[in-house]
């Protein structure tokens, strides 16, 4: 039976499920500890007032009205479990009301970070291309094989973006002793030099770079700012590697520049997932595709539910959440991520 002192927590955290994002310990504890409510998250405003006035936190990122919310007096925190903010509730009410929201997301720092170190390796050294050619018995032996290749070690880096996945990047980077410079116009020189990199103007990080990171969310202010002019500012041969939102980029201008031989490029987003199969870029030489997966790692998932059950347990007490990141004021209606099918 249900004990109805407990907290109520609605759950909704779809594309995600509890199974995903709690090990059975941790899932054993979440309903150990709350009521748990599993909802549609497109009908939260059908649970009912009994429901709704006990609420003390959702688990998930469902479109909430400014009316729904009214009748939720109880609510501290929504806990975002997709990552991606979207701008489908009335933030201003939320914050308003001192009521948190926060998001898992940078669980998927780590994972997605190296794998762009894997892409940006392979981009130097033509990894993938070297073991197609060697099991179709065409491969080129020693110097013959590395007509192209260069090192990422000393290298000029340039990464745009410095969230939790530009954090992760420059600790994963840290080894290579490359100069790395930063764009992110969001944040105050003085971190940047504090996390040991320089920072730079777009127009630098992208001239002066051999290898450029493309770490940054999609907003309203950058939605496809990186285009043609963009791509022509690099170096000849540099590379180009793309590890959070396609929107950022005017894809076919990326290829294009892909194309061209001018860079080559490495992605793991595109505009449209899942990607059709007459894409040109499946066939285009010289870029590296990866299906959306760098940051999908089981163990990441299960850090979610970890994180969840962590700061629930300090609002219980009165403390405000420290695990989960927490959106802004200021920044949290110029996200304009899509919402993620695909776990």
């Amino acid at each position: 039976m249900t004990d109805n002192s407990l907290p109520l927590v609605i759950s909704a955290p779809e594309p995600r499920t509890l199974d995903l994002i709690f090990t059975p310990a941790a899932r054993a504890e979440l309903h150990r500890t709350y009521r748990i409510v599993e909802a549609d998250p497109d009908n939260i405003a059908g649970l009912g007032d009994a429901v709704l006035a006990q609420t003390r936190y959702i688990i998930g990122q469902p479109p909430l009205s400014a009316e729904t919310l009214a009748r939720m007096p109880a609510l501290r925190a929504i806990l975002n479990v997709e990552s991606n903010l979207i701008n489908n509730m009335p933030y201003e009410v939320l914050f308003a009301r001192g009521i948190h929201v926060v998001t898992t997301g940078q669980v998927f720092a780590e994972p997605v970070a190296e794998l762009g170190l894997a892409m940006a390796l392979n981009l130097a050294r033509g990894v993938i291309d070297a073991d197609v050619d060697f099991r179709e018995g065409r491969e080129l032996w020693g110097g013959e094989g590395n007509a192209s290749a260069r090192l990422l070690s000393g290298s000029d880096i340039g990464i745009v973006g410095f969230g939790d996945l530009g954090r992760a990047l420059n600790r994963v980077l840290s080894g290579f002793r490359a100069r790395i410079r930063v764009f992110d116009p969001w944040l105050p020189p003085s971190l940047l030099r504090e996390a040991g990199t320089e920072p730079a103007s777009l127009a630098d990080v992208l001239t002066m770079s051999d290898f450029v990171f493309v770490v940054a969310s999609v907003t309203s202010d950058n939605k496809g700012f990186l285009g043609a002019d963009a791509f022509a500012s690099m170096r000849k041969g540099a590379a180009f590697i793309l590890l959070s939102r396609a929107d950022v980029v005017d894809f076919p201008a990326l290829m294009n520049a892909v194309g061209s031989g001018h860079i080559v490029a490495a992605s793991d987003v595109y505009p449209e997932e899942p990607l059709p199969l007459d894409h040109p870029v499946r066939r285009l030489k010289g870029f590296v595709r990866s299906a959306h997966r760098a940051g999908a790692l089981d163990v990441a998932f299960k850090r979610m539910g970890d994180m969840v059950l962590e700061d629930m347990a300090l609002m219980d007490r009165g403390l405000p959440p420290m695990r989960c990141k927490r959106a802004e004021r200021e920044t949290v209606s110029r996200m304009r991520s899509k919402p993620v099918s695909v776990n």
